[in-house]
């Protein structure tokens, strides 16, 4: 069917959202060509994340219609798959949030699945908390993460917590195809309240999450003196951030007031992600203001934490997320050796685009490391395994250098409430030893090498942009370079498998990744972002001293932008 036909179809039959028949009917009274194509040129890809998109009218947006038609998926799929008939929702501040939550929980009870719905918004990881908590066969977390606020999404959760496999989204896709969004069996919110079959988590869930949280510290103390800036960015971490970080006794814990409330709009920060300078200028300036020790920031979903601190130079500098989880590896072996309760066979997970230099931090203190593809999903699977074994106190911590951090079994996804707690106790030890982090990663740094890491993320928006980015893919794929910056390719890993045969790591679900070695044991990975439509570069350059390192990074990030254009 031409998108024309489906622009007809849409304007006939979404009477339920005054805002896409709005929408849509100014599209045709434009002829907006490009416009429609792009609304409806494909479906809404729903995949190992759940769904993510632009929200607004058609196939290819996130609105009640597709959400309800994933929703119907993942409910006939709950019902076929022997797993209790009951699904956990979680919701955070982004535009919609709460209508897609409702709307999927309005789904559920009309196809006998019983919805329990946080009552106000909660981290991303409250929510796997939840699913597990209350015995679920699968959770739902209405969230578009760190994107801009154009963006809303649709994280579905297995019975175990972790999102869904590979293998349970295909198996969730196949039910979710045949699906007319605008016949989907639906009630009203307040209906299913009513009747029993929508009801809200009681509050004793999250304080539970909050206890599994606090059960993480590796030091008991209750009179920190350290003094911490805080920011959800407009997002779901204010409740459960600012009560952890109170309860551990610090005294000096400044908010920033114009983050501080949930607004979907984020409008101090047009891309609400702590990797970004931008987004932490507020924070920054209130740490400059109130002279305190960190700055702590979390994403929009709170499963993403940021930090930032001043240095030796007395410049107030962002901590990147290899360094972060490298320094929390290392605290964390610390505390456990001293204290005595580091298990047998401790074992350390982090994604094949984190940072070397946490495999030599975790060989020093005899912890096993296991590399997983990206995606935390990936470390809540291994977690479960070793739980299924009983042998979950084996996991000591799992990170991704994209600012995830977790270091409990209790739930199977990052967590940012987790990582506020650990970061600031482990700031105010290291500030007893007149040390900032700064200082903390710099040592590390003289000890392992230097292991400096970037990132680059190339857009490809729109129908033209995404077949581009399949195009330079494959190009690299079949003609991949023989040399970068000078230094010859030595080795390429594809993850991408071909005739059900996986061409490196066997253990690992295929997945459109390719790695290259270079002779000076450089990293440069590749790979389509899952959640954005973007092309992602990683780097990863170990030199013995830092300014070469970042000279020889910097040179790789020229030619790589002159290879994709």
């Amino acid at each position: 069917m031409n998108e024309k036909k489906l622009l007809d179809i849409w304007l006939e039959k979404s009477s339920d959202d005054p805002d896409l028949f709005a929408e849509l009917q100014a599209l045709k009274d434009l002829n907006d060509e490009e416009g429609i194509y792009d609304r409806f040129y494909r479906e809404l890809e729903f995949g190992t994340g759940g769904l993510r998109g632009v929200i607004g009218a058609g196939t290819n947006r996130m609105n009640i219609y597709t959400v309800r038609q994933a929703t119907k998926g993942l409910a006939d799929y709950v019902l076929e798959a022997g797993v209790p008939k009951r699904v956990a929702i979680g919701y955070d501040s982004r535009i919609k949030s709460r209508l897609f939550a409702e709307n999927a929980a309005g789904v559920l009870a009309a196809n006998g699945i019983e919805a329990f719905v946080y009552r106000q918004l909660m981290p991303t990881p409250a929510l796997s908390f939840a699913v597990r908590e209350l015995g679920c066969g699968a959770g739902i977390c209405v969230t578009a993460s760190h994107n801009p606020s154009k963006y809303n999404g649709y994280k579905a959760y297995g019975a175990d917590g972790c999102q869904l496999t590979t293998a349970a989204a295909e198996a969730v896709l196949d039910k979710i195809k045949p699906v007319d969004p605008f016949a989907v069996p639906f009630i009203a919110f307040e209906e299913g309240l009513a009747a029993g079959s929508i009801k809200y988590i009681d509050k004793s869930v999250e304080d539970k999450f909050l206890d599994a949280v606090w059960s993480q510290r590796l030091e008991d103390k209750r009179n920190s003196e350290l003094r911490v800036v805080y920011t959800p960015l407009n997002g779901a971490g204010y409740a459960c951030v600012t009560k952890t970080l109170e309860r551990t006794g610090i005294k000096e814990l400044y908010i920033v007031e114009e983050q501080k409330d949930p607004d979907g709009a984020f409008p101090t920060c047009p891309f609400p992600n702590p990797e970004i300078r931008e987004a932490m200028r507020l924070g920054l300036k209130l740490l400059e203001e109130k002279n305190a020790d960190i700055l702590i920031a979390t994403d929009p979903d709170c499963d993403r934490c940021g930090t930032a601190v001043k240095n030796s130079k007395g410049e107030y500098v962002l901590i990147n997320g290899n360094e972060m989880g490298v320094m929390l590896l290392d605290y964390i072996c610390r505390m456990r050796k001293q204290n005595g309760t580091m298990p047998k066979n401790p074992v350390m997970i982090k994604t094949i685009v984190s940072t070397e230099m946490a495999a030599k931090v975790a060989a020093a203190y005899g912890v096993e490391t296991m590399d997983v593809l990206t995606g935390f999903k990936y470390i809540g699977e291994i977690i479960g395994g070793l739980e299924a074994k009983g042998e979950e106190n084996r996991y000591i911590f799992g990170f991704e250098e994209s600012y995830g951090y977790l270091s409990g079994s209790y739930v199977r996804d990052k967590d940012a409430v987790n990582a506020s707690l650990l970061i600031s106790d482990m700031a105010d030890w290291y500030r007893k030893k007149g040390m900032t982090l700064a200082d903390a990663i710099e040592a590390l740094y003289k000890r392992y090498g230097y292991f400096v890491t970037g990132q680059d993320s190339f857009e490809f928006e729109g129908a033209s942009g995404f077949k581009n980015m399949i195009r330079l893919m494959n190009a690299l794929r079949e003609n991949a370079p023989e040399a970068f910056a000078g230094k010859a390719v030595v080795g390429k890993r594809d993850y991408l498998w071909k005739n059900g045969k996986a061409s490196y790591r066997e253990d690992l679900p295929s997945s459109d990744v390719l790695q290259f070695t270079l002779e000076d044991e450089t990293l440069i990975t590749v790979r389509p972002s899952g959640t954005e439509p973007k092309l992602k570069v990683y780097y990863s350059v170990i030199r013995p001293e830092r300014e070469d390192a970042l000279k020889v990074l910097a040179e790789l990030r020229r030619e790589t932008k002159s290879i994709i254009k």
